[in-house]
């Protein structure tokens, strides 16, 4: 895992800084590769190429970068891993290919020559962000992983082209002075995140998820897509498995044990994030499964019992044999790491499950330098809880609009925390955490007319019209009306939408920033993409079954782990935030909060942003997950505007 960055500028006076400049965007990403830094230019070009590197395959120079292919006519930066090169090298070999080292890298650079760019990077399993320049063609190409999870942003302006890791990198170039997009903060209210191609600055991309971005020297960027999400769905959705239960479970194993295994390829120690659900205990048994030696599992705990997982994850790891760590965190260990948000994630991101990310990334780091996660079970196997939410509602679409409206209206006058201490009765075990929050999400989506209306009701936090002054919010996919035809079932319809936005924009990235602020190496083999289009041949039975989320991924891990130890109400990575915003983040808050202070900045109405808090500040209403979508932006605003 490494972070990367580089600048095109046909501009004869930039030349003359062009390492210069390049070097001071590479040291904005030392985090994410503290082991190696490298430099290669081409003046004539105006091109310049940097890397830090986080050594995990190969350690020796042999895996230095930028590296050059033999035949002199490729040279490349990447970050990530590619999980088959071993399975290519000794094809390249055959070919007269000749290695000076072992590392993915030199196995890429070299497919490059012998296929092509396009060719190898279909082949591929694995997570990456490349930069190729073509020195025979003077063609610059990047190019994005599947799934997006690792992270390229680029920028053109006249004759200047910048691209990096992270928005840190272009940043730290000169001539750069970006505009915040009030579109893309319109769009970052409503989700909590900035979603791709759109980032907080107008005029810089994140490049898109399976895409290659094509640059001729002198001209404009082409986008191709050579791996399609929507066309894999779709696919897969004409060529349902007619398979038994037993056959259905045995070809996901034996995927699921393949992108593991592959995984655990390192030359440095490698472990896991082991929560005690569904898809971290997965994870960790087919670790242990593949007998590779003693596997490392680690969690972390909150004193706040109702937050807590790590009794869950004991258990598990007690189960299998890990050699397991466990740290309990304290509300002041997490509450330390907020003033660090807006440095780690540098746009404004505000899924607060960021916080314990970044604590057991920090722990984890202590002891290995990779570990692998379970993050897309959800999304392939239909694990959210608004995938059966959703399908009980439709029965209450045959109520006339009127009848659900006035149910909606109900249901909020009674305040959430309210709802929550009259629901208190309900066994723990069978009670959904934050019950009353629940119930008045459900209010909210009750009277939506379609089911598409319905998802996006679920996902938004702020209508950006209500809180956003003078932006015309930058839609995507949620919007595009050819979607409910391709996908006329709505369970497919929100995975489909979940996969394309959800998971590489919200789930991936929080993670990449919150591990890479550690120099840690995340792998998430759930989503290897051989995996995910084999998810989307499975019929809904397999994923939700009598009420069961992610049954058939459940029916794999049941062979290695005791039912009893993982069945439980879903609790997800959270923080007790809302009572920490009325207690000890109160002043922080109020700060951030001002109406001096919103007012002057001129980007949110102040009295809407007001009203809200003091309604989360009365008790009667639980606002966290607005708040924490102006907090932090306004936190941002602070360190990076």
């Amino acid at each position: 895992m490494c972070g990367i960055a580089g600048v095109l500028n046909s501009s004869a006076a930039a030349r003359e800084t062009l390492a210069r400049d390049a070097l001071a965007m590479a040291d904005c990403l030392a985090h994410r590769g503290p082991d190696d830094h490298g430099l290669w230019t081409d003046l004539d070009a105006g091109i310049a190429l940097t890397h830090r590197r986080l050594s995990i395959v190969d350690l020796s120079p042999a895996g230095h970068q930028p590296m050059i292919s033999a035949d002199g006519r490729f040279v490349i930066i990447f970050n990530g891993e590619i999980y088959n090169f071993q399975d290519l090298r000794p094809e390249l070999e055959a070919r007269g290919a000749k290695f000076r080292g072992h590392s993915d890298t030199e196995v890429v650079l070299e497919a490059f020559s012998a296929y092509g760019i396009a060719p190898t990077v279909k082949r591929l399993i694995g997570m990456f962000t490349f930069a190729v320049w073509d020195r025979r063609e003077r063609t610059l190409s990047l190019i994005r992983d599947r799934l997006g999870i690792k992270p390229l942003y680029w920028a053109k302006s006249g004759g200047m082209f910048l691209f990096g890791s992270e928005l840190k990198a272009l940043r730290a170039y000169r001539d750069f002075s970006p505009t915040i997009d009030r579109g893309a903060l319109a769009a970052y209210m409503r989700h909590n995140y900035i979603p791709a191609p759109h980032s907080i600055y107008e005029g810089v991309r994140k490049l898109e998820q399976g895409t290659i971005l094509t640059l001729p020297y002198g001209g404009e960027p082409r986008i191709e897509r050579f791996w399609d999400a929507r066309q894999v769905a779709l696919t897969g959705q004409a060529d349902l498995l007619h398979a038994s239960d037993a056959e259905m479970t045995d070809r996901l194993e034996d995927l699921l044990r393949d992108a593991v295994k592959r995984r655990m390829v390192a030359d440095v120690p490698v472990g896991a994030f082991l929560s005690g659900g569904i898809d971290s205990s997965t994870v960790a048994a087919l670790m242990k499964a593949a007998n590779a030696g003693p596997v490392r599992t680690y969690t972390i705990g909150f004193e706040h019992s109702g937050y807590d997982e790590a009794a869950h994850a004991a258990a598990v790891a007690k189960h299998l044999g890990t050699d397991h760590t466990e740290m309990i965190v304290s509300p002041q260990d997490a509450l330390d790491v907020i003033p660090k948000l807006a440095e780690y994630y540098d746009e404004p991101f505000a899924d607060s499950s960021q916080i314990p990310t970044y604590l057991v990334s920090a722990m984890t780091r202590q002891h290995v330098t990779v570990a692998l996660s379970g993050d897309g079970g959800d999304e392939l196997f239909g694990g959210y809880t608004r995938y059966q939410f959703t399908s009980r509602l439709r029965t209450l679409g045959l109520l006339p609009q009127p009848v659900r409206t006035a149910i909606a209206r109900m249901i909020t006058a009674v305040p959430a925390d309210r709802w929550s201490q009259l629901l208190s009765f309900i066994p723990e075990g069978m009670r959904p955490r934050q019950v009353g929050d629940k119930l008045h999400k459900f209010a909210a989506v009750l009277p939506c007319d379609s089911e598409t209306e319905l998802y996006r009701r679920l996902v938004t936090h702020w209508q950006p019209e209500k809180v956003v002054l003078n932006a015309r919010e930058a839609k995507g996919v949620l919007w595009d009306p050819t979607i409910d035809k391709d996908f006329p079932t709505l369970l497919e319809r929100m995975q489909f939408f979940d996969l394309v936005t959800y998971l590489p924009d919200d789930i991936l990235t929080k993670v990449d920033r919150a591990s890479m602020a550690v120099a840690l190496e995340a792998r998430v083999p759930l989503i290897d993409h051989r995996v995910v289009e084999f998810a989307w041949r499975l019929p809904q039975t397999a994923k939700i079954r009598s009420g069961v989320t992610k049954w058939l991924l459940r029916e794999v891990l049941y062979r290695h782990v005791p039912k009893d130890l993982v069945e439980r109400p879903k609790m997800g990575f959270a923080v007790p935030l809302g009572d920490w915003l009325r207690g000890p983040l109160r002043p922080w808050a109020e700060n951030l909060l001002s109406e001096h202070r919103l007012r002057e900045s001129g980007f949110f109405d102040p009295g809407v942003v007001r009203q809200v808090w003091a309604d989360h500040l009365s008790g009667n209403h639980n606002r966290q997950y607005m708040l924490w979508n102006v907090l932090m932006f306004e936190a941002w605003r602070d360190r990076w505007a």
